[in-house]
Order: C-alpha cells, then structure tokens, then sequence
C-alpha cells in the first residue's frame, strides 16, 4: 500500500504541474495584466516628470496602466538600488539618467548597486543637453567672450550646479578642462533649481544646468542669456543657440541619456513589450511634440541593445573627466 500511495501522489504532481503550467504560460503571454509602477528618481515637478509622466500617459493605450512614483535623494541613485532590488518580473522599472546608469560606480567606492550588472536596459526616451549661461550682467555675449574672461581672470568666474557629483557638475569640469580655464569656480547647490534661481537673481554669475522649457523661457525673457548647449546638434526648440562645439570648444558633446530600465532578470519578453510600446509612443509626432517643447530631443530609434551601448559609451566618456577631478562622494 505505501507503494501504492507513493504512485498515486506522484501521478497526481505530475497531473497538477501539467495543469498549472498552461496557467503560467498564459500569465506571462497576458503581461502586463496589473499596474506597472514607473519610478521617478527625484521629488515631483523636474525634468524627468516632464518626460515620465507624458510616457505614463500614453503607455494607458498602449500597454497598460502605469502609476508613476518618485523616490527622491541620493542623485537618483536610492531609486535605482530600490530598482535593482525589486522582483524582476516586469512591473517595476525606473526612468534612470546618465548619472544613475553611467556615473554612479565611477563617483562611488561602495556602490548600492552596479547599473551594469543589476539593471537590464529597456528602452531610451530622450537626450537632454545641458546648457552654458549667464546672467546678463556677466561679461561675455557669446563662449569665446566667457573663456577669455574666465582665463584673465582665475577664479573669479564661478558657476552652480545641481550638487557634487551631478552631471551638471561633470559637464561644468568637462567644459573648464576642454576649454583651458581651470580658474572657473564650482558652486555646488542641493538641486538645479536652487542654483538656477540663484543664476537668474545674479548671486552667481554662471550656472550649468538641463534644458528644459524654464530654461528656455529665461534666456527668451533676458532673464539668463544661454550661450550654448552641450548636444551634438542645435535644439529644435531653439536653433539661435549655439552648440559648444561651434562656439569654440571642440569635442565638447555631453547630454543626459533618459531612458527605461528593468531589474536584472526581467523577462526578455516583458523588456520586448515595453520596448516595443515605447517605440510606438515616441513616433507619435504629438509625443515629440511634448518632449521637444520642454527641451528633450526625442530618440525614436530606440531599443535595449542601442540602449546599452549607450550606457556603455557614457561610462568611457566620463572615465577620464572623473579621475582627472578625482572625485569620490564616499
């Protein structure tokens, strides 16, 4: 009899497991058939709301309900560790930056995390170029101006940032080490908004922060005069500004990446659905249209493989600028 039983309850497992694994298959086939929780890696009103709420919104056609949260502090960088943590089954991803997924382990002697090894990329959303301005009582018109001043007179000249380890921060030292001015003060401040509103009230001559539609709407009043802008190209938004290299510092090309990652371990087809939705919200030119007027430069090429190359470059770009500041944040 005992062996008997053993044989009934084997057959009984194996009938239970045939049974359960259609169930497991249409699951994952139905993904995603809940909410998926999008998080935000800084307080609400920034840049990156500007860009995950909109992609929220139009994810509810076209892949499902997405409920934004924002998880403040470190730089972005508690965010993503909590990312990095969660279950890897598709419904919790984080719109990451340049310097969560591409500075973070080079600034850092104890990382949360390792960008590289515990977050799978998704898809990427936008560039966003940074900018170099001033305010109009500054003495300089145009960079070339600006770089003669800040070489004739060492120290002098200084400039806010979103705080020390910022990509404001990396692009500001980027710009002094290309443009020969190591004299240029760094003035970190705790966000890019206070050092900005300290830009436009002249408490500090220069700040060095994202395009967005504030910014614009302040150089387009006179409020701060943008002298250039740090992406490959001329904005869309406002092709009168200059990009750094054609003002006069050659090679100079550095913007935020913003894009979607995943916890390491996702389903390949749970990335391929978000992907793919991704895909279909940045070709819709009213999309474009929403990222462009708040200063992003939509890329509709998007994939996790181009993605990740991306990643992988931003780390190379900014491997030489970190260690010539030698900046370590713990």
């Amino acid at each position: 009899m005992p062996k008997r039983r053993d044989v009934l309850a084997f057959g009984l497992a194996v009938l239970s497991a045939r049974m359960l694994s259609p169930r497991c298959a249409r699951a994952q086939s139905n993904y995603p058939d809940r909410p998926i929780k999008l998080v935000i890696p800084f307080p609400p009103g920034g840049s990156f709301d500007a860009i995950g709420r909109p992609w929220a919104d139009r994810m509810k056609t076209l892949l499902g309900t997405v409920v934004v949260e924002n998880q403040g502090g470190g730089g972005g960088s508690l965010a993503a560790a909590a990312v990095a943590r969660a279950q890897p089954d598709g419904y919790t991803i984080l719109l990451g930056g340049s310097t969560a997924l591409g500075l973070y382990t080079l600034t850092r002697n104890r990382p949360l995390y390792d960008p590289v090894k515990d977050l799978t990329p998704i898809a990427m959303l936008a560039f966003v170029p940074y900018a170099i301005a001033v305010h109009p009582s500054a003495p300089a018109r145009n960079l070339k101006e600006l770089i003669d001043y800040a070489k004739a007179n060492p120290g002098k000249l200084s400039y806010g940032s979103a705080g020390t380890g910022s990509l404001n921060h990396m692009i500001g030292e980027m710009f002094k080490l290309l443009a020969g001015a190591p004299g240029i003060v760094h003035v970190p401040y705790r966000g890019a908004g206070p050092a900005i509103a300290d830009a436009v009230g002249g408490q500090i001559p220069m700040v060095v922060p994202a395009v967005n539609g504030q910014l614009l709407e302040f150089h387009r009043a006179g409020k701060l005069r943008v002298l250039a802008v740090t992406g490959p190209n001329r904005l869309a938004a406002a092709p009168d500004i200059p990009t750094v290299n054609e003002a006069g510092v050659p090679g100079m090309v550095a913007q935020n990446i913003i894009g979607l990652v995943a916890p390491m371990g996702t389903p390949k087809d749970n990335i391929e659905k978000i992907s793919q939705a991704t895909r279909a919200a940045l070709a819709e030119r009213e999309f474009q249209n929403i990222l462009i007027a708040s200063g992003f430069e939509p890329y509709l090429d998007t994939s996790p493989d181009k993605f990740r190359r991306f990643i992988e470059e931003e780390i190379v770009r900014w491997t030489p600028v970190i260690k010539a500041i030698g900046l370590k944040l713990d």
